[in-house]
């Protein structure tokens, strides 16, 4: 009878082990969050030191599209920029637009909501430099769209503009047209 009793307890030992406090204790710690402040009495986010200025190739914080709109491309559109462009755009963007940007890559032939057909033939988006600018392109890479996620996260502002060149020098045949060219 003692064994028996003995093999009972030691089947419910782990179920019991596992009710003890200490099995809380990663649960319940203490924990601060992404850009939360450690100091209660100074809530929020530390503020960038005076005159900062963003490193070439981090994330440029686009605030909604209208302001991306009005962004100007600061990469020039040279061969080697387009040629980053098209690896990048193999990488990030053929699975829903296609290798040839016409929106029938084999994730977006799935989708129910298609993806933009990024070419300049393209009926929906006739993709005229004055309603679509670099710009626009930019902030829709980075902030995304109702099925597009947005790429900020995943590729750097340099990135993302080398993409822009590609998407206009090759897939739409037209040279790169930005913001600030189009405002004078």
């Amino acid at each position: 009878m003692k064994k028996l009793s003995l093999a009972v307890a030691l089947m419910f030992a782990p179920t019991l082990a596992q009710a003890w406090p200490w099995s809380q204790d990663m649960a319940n710690q203490v924990s601060i969050k992404p850009q939360e402040s450690v100091d209660p009495a100074n809530p929020g986010m530390a503020l960038f030191p005076k005159r900062s200025q963003p490193v070439a190739g981090t994330t440029v914080i686009v605030k909604d599209m209208e302001a991306a709109k009005k962004m100007a491309n600061p990469v020039a559109a040279d061969e080697k920029s387009v040629a980053t462009g098209r690896r990048l755009f193999e990488i990030y963007c053929t699975p829903c637009h296609g290798k040839s940007g016409a929106g029938d890559g084999f994730v977006g032939e799935r989708l129910s909501l298609k993806p933009w057909d990024l070419t300049s033939g393209s009926q929906m988006h006739p993709w005229n430099t004055k309603d679509y600018p670099d710009g626009y392109i930019f902030g829709y890479m980075s902030l995304g769209g109702a099925v597009m996620p947005g790429y900020a996260n995943d590729l750097s502002a340099t990135e993302r503009w080398h993409v822009v060149n590609y998407i206009r020098k090759t897939l739409q045949k037209a040279p790169a047209v930005t913001a600030a060219a189009q405002s004078k």
